[in-house]
C-alpha cells in the first residue's frame, strides 16, 4: 500500500528516547516497501523484500540482539549487482523468511551474456536462539555451464536500539580488530559498559573470506544447484557459548517447538478463508513475539523499538488470549511479581507495589544513559495486574498460583492506595518524578495525548477515565480472590472501595454536555471534556452506569469517533484531532477490542460487532493480514483501505491478539473453570462469519471441540467433543 498522507512532528514519550528531543523519528518508514520481520527469543529481525540488510543511514534493518544491532549488512549480489526480485514472503506460522531471485541479464565468467531468468536464487532465514541462519540455494536452468560469483557483504555496527530510534550519544565504544578464523569472519566491539559484543559470520562451504564478507565462485552445469549456508551469531564475551548448531540442526528444533505449541493450543477455523488467515496470522504473531522466560512466556510488546517486556502490553496482551491461552497470563503476571518494585527510586519512577512500565537491555540500559532500564513510569500497570490475577484465577480455578501472588497483589493494592491516590479522593493520578521519564503515564503516553477543552495542556495530577475503571476491576477481583482464600474478612473493604469508587466516578466524570465520560480529571479535579476512546474503557469493568454505558457508545460510535475501519483516539473537531497523530486521531486495534468488549457486557452486541467487522475489513488490507500497532483515523472511503502509520510497530502483540477479544466480544463467551462451565450470553457473529469452530479448548479438567452457527442475529452451538464434564449455557439476555 501506497502512503499518501504526510505525516508530521510528533510529540511522543513512548516512540522517542526521552531526551528533551520531541520530534519523532525517522528519515526512514516501515510503512514504506514491505519489509520482513522475524524473532525468536530475545533476537529479532527485519530485512527488506530480497532478503537483505542494508546500512542505510537511520535505517532499522538489522539482526538485534538483547537491545543491541549486531548485523547492520548483509547484502547477497551476483556478478557484484543485486539479483532480480521475483517473491518474498513470511511463512504463515512467522517461523521463516522465503525469498525468491533470479538473475539479471549479465556477463559471467564464461558467457558474454546469460539471460535473465537463468538462475534459480532460493533464500531460507530464521531465527533460532542466539543466530540467523540462512540458505541459499542456486540452480542452473539454462541449457549451458554458467560459471558466476555471489557474493555476501556483512558489517555489524553494534547500535542500541535508543540510537537507531534517533537519540544521540555522547560517546561510544571501540570496535576491535576483525578477524577471519578459517571459514569464520569475527566483528566485534566493546561498549562503554565494558561488555564486549562479537557476531560470528559463518560461511559454509569455504568461500574466499575478507573482512567485508565472502566471495563464492559457482561453476553450475545445466539443472546444477549448489547450496550455500550463513550463519550470523550474536555473542558477548564470557557468556557460555551453547553448542553451535547447522541449517539443518537447528531448523529441527524450530519445527519441533513450533509443532508442540500448535498440539498444545487452541486451534479456531470459520468457513470464512479471509478470516481464517486473519486469525492464523496473529496466533502466529503472538508465538512469534512470546518469549520464553525463567518466569514463564511473556509477551513482548512489539517489532522493532518495543522488543521488550512491556507491563500494561503484556497484561493488556495476556487478558486479550485469556479465554484460549491461559498460560500467558500465568507468565506475565509472575514476571511482573518478580519484578515488582519495593524501593522509592524517583528517577525510575519506581513506588514500593509499583508494576513495572519496561525493561530494558543493551549498552545504553546498562550505563544509565536512558531511564528504561528498568521503569515504572505507567500509573495504569498495578490495577492491572490485580484485575488480571482475578479474571486469571476465573478462567483457570489456579488458586495456588494466586496463593503464591497474594502478597504482590496486597502490595499491588497498597501502592493503589498509598502513591496512586496520594491526595485520598478515591481517584487514581499519577504526576511524573524524573524529568527525563514520561510526563503522561496511561496508555496514551505520548507528552501531547491528554490536554483541555480548549486544546492546552493539562496541569496534573492527573487522573485518567480509563485508570480508574482499571482500579474498580481491581478492588472487585481482589475481593473475590480473597473469598477464593478463605480470607473473608479481607474481602469486605475492597469490595466497599469498589462500590463508593463506582458512585464517585458517575459524580466526577460524566460530561453532559458532550454525552460521555471526561478524558480525564486535572490537577483541580475539573472535568477535562474531550471526546476520546478512553472513554470506552469505563465500559470494560462495568464501572459505568447501564444509562451513561449506553450514551457513551452512541457518542463513541458516532461518525466523529468512528472511522469506518475503527474508532479514533481523540474525535474529530477536538482541538487537537489530526488522524496522522499516535494517540490524537489514530485508531488502534487493542483499544477497539477493549472497547467492544465493554459493549458486550452492556449489551450492546451491535455497537461490539460494528467494530469487529472495521477492524476485519482493515485487516484485509494489510500486508500478511497482520494487525499493526495503530493505523491513521480517515474517514473510510468505499474501494479505499486504511491509511498506514509509517513507524507503527508490525507486529505488536496487543493489536495482533485484539482479534480474539472481538471473537470473545461477540459471543459474549464467559468461562468459569470453577464451576466447569462456558457461558455465551447474547453471542452473535458478524455477517462475514457464518460459523465458527473452536477445537481443543480447555475449561478446568475438561475439553471440548465447539461449533458455532450463525442464524440471523442469533447464535446456535453444538459440542463436537468432550472429554470431561464442562457444560456449556447460552443466555439470550
Amino acid at each position: 500500500m501506497n502512503y499518501m498522507h504526510s505525516i508530521p512532528d510528533e510529540v511522543s514519550s513512548r516512540e522517542t528516547a526521552a531526551n528533551g528531543d520531541s520530534h519523532h523519528h525517522s528519515d526512514s518508514s516501515l510503512a514504506h516497501g514491505r519489509v520482513r520481520v522475524l524473532k525468536h527469543g530475545d533476537t529479532f529481525a527485519i530485512f527488506d523484500q530480497y532478503g537483505n540488510i542494508y546500512p542505510v543511514a537511520n535505517g532499522e534493518e538489522g539482526v538485534y540482539h538483547h537491545g543491541t544491532r549486531f548485523v547492520s549488512c548483509l547484502i547477497l549480489e551476483l556478478e557484484g549487482a543485486a539479483p532480480f526480485f521475483l517473491s518474498s514472503t513470511i511463512r504463515d506460522d512467522n517461523d521463516q523468511l522465503t525469498v525468491t531471485l533470479t538473475n539479471p541479464h549479465l556477463r559471467c565468467r564464461n558467457l558474454e551474456s546469460l539471460p535473465m531468468g537463468s538462475l534459480h536464487i532460493a533464500r531460507r532465514v530464521f531465527l533460532w536462539e542466539d543466530a540467523c541462519y540462512q540458505e541459499i540455494t542456486v540452480e542452473n536452468y539454462s541449457r549451458q555451464k554458467v560459471q558466476t560469483q555471489l557474493s555476501i557483504r556483512c558489517a555489524a555496527d553494534y547500535a542500541d536500539i535508543y540510537e537507531i530510534r534517533g537519540m544521540s550519544r555522547k560517546a561510544r565504544g571501540r570496535d576491535l580488530p576483525p578477524d577471519v578464523v578459517g571459514s569464520a569472519l569475527m566483528l566485534g566491539y566493546q561498549g562503554l559498559d565494558l561488555v564486549e559484543r562479537c557476531t560470528r559470520f559463518e560461511f559454509s562451504p569455504a568461500p574466499e573470506l575478507s573482512v567485508e564478507g565472502a566471495i563464492f565462485d559457482l561453476s553450475l552445469d545445466p539443472h546444477q544447484f549448489a547450496r550455500i549456508y550463513v550463519t550470523a551469531r550474536c555473542e558477548f564475551s564470557g557468556a557460555r557459548i551453547p553448542p553451535r548448531k547447522s541449517f539443518n540442526e537447528a531448523r529441527a528444533l524450530a519445527h519441533e517447538e513450533l509443532e508442540a505449541r500448535k498440539a498444545a493450543g487452541c486451534e479456531i477455523q470459520s468457513s470464512n478463508g479471509q478470516f481464517n488467515a486473519w486469525v492464523k496470522r496473529a496466533l502466529s504473531d503472538l508465538h512469534m513475539m512470546t518469549t520464553s522466560l525463567p518466569t514463564g512466556p511473556y509477551p513482548y510488546a512489539g517489532v522493532p523499538w518495543f522488543n521488550t517486556p512491556f507491563g500494561r502490553d503484556g497484561l493488556i496482551t495476556a487478558f486479550e488470549c485469556l479465554w484460549f491461552w491461559p498460560d500467558l497470563a500465568r507468565g506475565v503476571l509472575s514476571y511482573l511479581a518478580e519484578n515488582q518494585a519495593t524501593l522509592l527510586i524517583p528517577e525510575q519512577d519506581a513506588e514500593p507495589g509499583k508494576i513495572v512500565h519496561e525493561t530494558r537491555t543493551g549498552e545504553m540500559a546498562a550505563l544509565n544513559e536512558m531511564p528504561f532500564g528498568r521503569y515504572y513510569g505507567a500509573v495504569d500497570g498495578s490495577p492491572l495486574f490485580v484485575w488480571l490475577a482475578g479474571a486469571y484465577y476465573e478462567r483457570t480455578g489456579d488458586l495456588s498460583f494466586i496463593q503464591e501472588i497474594w502478597p504482590n497483589i496486597n502490595a499491588a493494592l497498597r501502592w493503589i492506595e498509598q502513591y496512586g491516590d496520594r491526595d485520598s479522593d478515591g481517584f487514581v493520578e499519577y504526576q511524573c518524578q524524573n524529568p527525563h521519564g514520561l510526563i503522561h503515564q496511561g496508555w496514551k503516553d505520548g507528552d501531547d495525548a491528554i490536554f483541555n477543552e480548549d486544546g492546552s495542556d493539562m496541569a496534573g495530577p492527573v487522573a485518567l477515565c480509563e485508570v480508574q475503571s482499571y482500579v474498580y476491576g481491581a478492588w472487585q477481583a481482589a475481593a473475590r480472590l480473597a473469598d477464593a482464600l478463605g480470607l473473608h474478612a479481607q474481602a469486605t473493604l475492597p469490595r466497599k472501595r469498589a462500590e463508593r469508587l463506582r458512585e464517585n466516578f458517575d459524580r466526577a466524570y460524566w460530561c453532559e454536555p458532550i454525552s460521555t465520560f471526561a478524558l480525564a480529571l486535572d490537577g483541580n479535579k475539573l472535568p477535562c471534556r474531550v471526546r476520546a476512546s478512553n472513554s470506552g474503557h469505563a465500559l470494560l469493568t462495568g464501572i459505568a452506569t447501564r444509562d451513561h454505558a449506553h450514551r457513551a457508545a452512541r457518542t463513541l460510535m458516532s461518525p466523529r469517533s468512528f472511522s469506518g475501519w475503527g474508532i479514533r483516539t481523540v474525535a474529530e473537531g477536538e482541538p487537537r484531532y489530526n488522524p496522522m497523530a499516535y494517540h490524537n486521531g489514530s485508531v488502534w486495534p487493542h483499544d477497539n477490542a477493549l472497547i467492544a468488549y465493554g459493549f458486550s457486557r452492556y449489551g450492546l452486541t451491535r455497537e461490539a460487532l460494528a467494530v469487529f467487522q472495521g477492524m476485519f475489513d482493515a485487516a484485509m488490507y494489510f500486508d500478511l493480514h497482520r494487525m499493526p500497532e495503530l493505523f491513521c483515523g480517515f474517514t473510510r472511503d468505499p474501494g479505499d483501505g486504511p491509511v498506514l502509520y509509517p513507524v507503527a510497530c508490525s507486529p505488536q502483540s496487543w493489536s495482533a491478539a485484539s482479534a480474539f477479544l472481538l471473537m470473545q466480544a461477540a459471543l459474549g463467551l464467559q468461562i468459569d473453570a470453577v464451576m466447569e462451565r462456558i457461558s455465551l450470553v447474547r453471542p452473535s457473529l458478524p455477517a462475514f462469519l457464518n460459523d465458527l469452530e473452536i477445537r481443543n479448548l480447555q475449561v478446568g479438567g475438561s475439553k471440548l471441540d465447539l461449533h458455532l452457527t450463525r442464524h440471523g442475529d442469533e447464535v446456535s452451538a453444538r459440542v463436537v467433543r468432550r472429554q470431561g464434564d464442562a457444560e456449556i449455557l447460552i443466555h439470550a439476555e
